[in-house]
């Protein structure tokens, strides 16, 4: 096992590396940016080293910064949380070439499923189901509406390199291509330094579902079920839960195994989520995401693993300790995001915590830097907290989310909350009754 784990990330999820590593007897280094001086994860680690000034590009994307933290404080491991160099394959061949061990998959894998295009070529040979869709990058007019014509209108114009939303453009027709094409060409290579794109079916009314898997060096593999992450605007996810309400049984089974059958074929190592939209019972593979995800404590919750606690023993050799028989599945989960944010228009809210009651009780779960006096800087993703809230059944879960937002506070800036508190109270939610469009449509008839 490691003695020591450098963790190249901030906020909540750095200090949820910290509190599994301590765990299991491991020290920590927190690496900070200026701004992040008075953060959480930094007062709690066991040392602490300044990596640059505020912008991610000088401190949390440094990776020189980063790995001369690691020498200098003699870390064994480098666990990268997730975003910033999380799914960086350059930055994990230089974690390994330096002598430390990454936390996560090889830069092989990472490499692979970072490219779309790449990664919806592999899935179709290890037999993952796929959205319809051109066979690489449309690299010109011509050959973007032959793609169209074949796929059939709606079409979904996607960066081959992107995530996020970036990129990502809807053609209703033959008319919408070409201006769609270039805009989302133009999008991606502004923000991924590549233009290129492919094409795929646009799905009217899916759902967002991604099944979760640990594999070790050894050849095990199992999968933890899934999330439902449909609730999501601007494509990005706002609410997650997990079972969805919209598998049965016999789905969740045979996604499940297709997907575990199809990473071990592969040969990956350590954690990651197969994402697919679902419509009409029928998934089709979207992407891989080669690292732990946000929403990773529904999971935990549901099955009862620490899921960190087994990304570092994969990472130090160890073999998973269950098989899939073992793996049982509790009662329901739900995760809600809370933004530093205008809960009307979305707008970045930083500034100073002036006070701050997290909830509690049985089954509820805050994961958080959040103290009263921390200044939350605008230099980095709004995501400030995640509540996730655990019981019996989708109908206690809720009954016990709604309680648990209501005993929320965070003062001196404006967050989300207010917006979450409407949606566990709105019938089409309450009733499972929603696709990733549901939340757009809501927010928008809701001001």
């Amino acid at each position: 096992m490691f003695e020591k784990v450098l963790i190249a990330n901030r906020g909540e999820i750095a200090l949820r590396i910290h509190r599994a590593c301590h765990e299991l007897g491991i020290e920590t280094v927190a690496v900070h940016s200026t701004a992040d001086a008075e953060a959480m994860h930094v007062r709690l680690a066991d040392e602490a080293v300044c990596i640059g000034p505020p912008p991610a590009r000088d401190s949390y994307l440094n990776k020189v910064a980063i790995l001369s933290a690691a020498t200098i404080t003699g870390a064994d491991a480098i666990h990268p949380g997730y975003g910033f160099l999380s799914e960086n394959a350059d930055f994990a061949a230089m974690v390994e070439e330096h002598g430390f061990t990454f936390i996560g998959p090889t830069a092989e894998h990472i490499r692979m499923m970072g490219d779309k295009v790449i990664a919806k070529q592999t899935a179709k040979k290890l037999g993952i189901p796929c959205v319809p869709g051109s066979d690489g990058a449309v690299t010109d007019p011509d050959m973007a509406k032959k793609a169209a014509g074949e796929i059939g209108y709606p079409v979904l114009i996607k960066a081959a390199a992107g995530g996020g939303g970036k990129g990502m453009k809807v053609a209703r027709s033959k008319s919408e291509l070409l201006e769609a094409l270039r805009v989302a060409k133009a999008e991606a290579n502004a923000n991924f330094g590549n233009d290129q794109v492919y094409l795929e079916k646009y799905l009217s009314h899916p759902r967002h579902i991604e099944i979760q898997v640990l594999a070790d060096s050894h050849g095990n593999v199992v999968h933890l079920g899934e999330r439902d992450c449909s609730l999501q605007r601007k494509h990005q996810k706002v609410l997650e839960e997990s079972p969805s309400a919209a598998l049965n049984a016999d789905q969740r089974q045979q996604i499940g195994e297709i997907v575990r059958s199809a990473i071990q074929k592969l040969g990956y190592r350590n954690a990651g989520t197969v994402e697919f939209l679902y419509e009409d019972g029928k998934f089709y593979f979207i992407e891989m995401n080669t690292r732990l995800q946000v929403e990773h404590p529904v999971t935990e919750l549901v099955t009862g693993l620490d899921l960190v606690r087994e990304q570092i023993k994969i990472a130090a050799g160890g073999t998973l300790p269950f098989r899939q028989e073992h793996v049982r599945f509790h009662g329901h989960a739900i995760e809600c995001r809370i933004n530093a944010e205008d809960p009307e228009t979305f707008r970045p809210s930083p500034g100073r915590i002036s006070t701050y009651h997290a909830p509690g009780g049985l089954g509820v779960r805050v994961d958080s830097g959040l103290y009263g006096g921390y200044a939350v800087p605008p230099h980095y993703d709004s995501m400030v907290a995640k509540l996730i809230v655990h019981g019996a059944s989708r109908n206690e879960c809720l009954m016990r989310l709604r309680r648990a937002l209501d005993e929320y506070v965070i003062g001196g800036i404006d967050t989300t909350l207010p917006l979450h508190r409407r949606l566990v109270r709105e019938p089409d939610f309450i009733d499972g009754n929603y696709d990733i469009h549901w939340l757009e449509r809501f927010v928008g008839l809701s001001r």
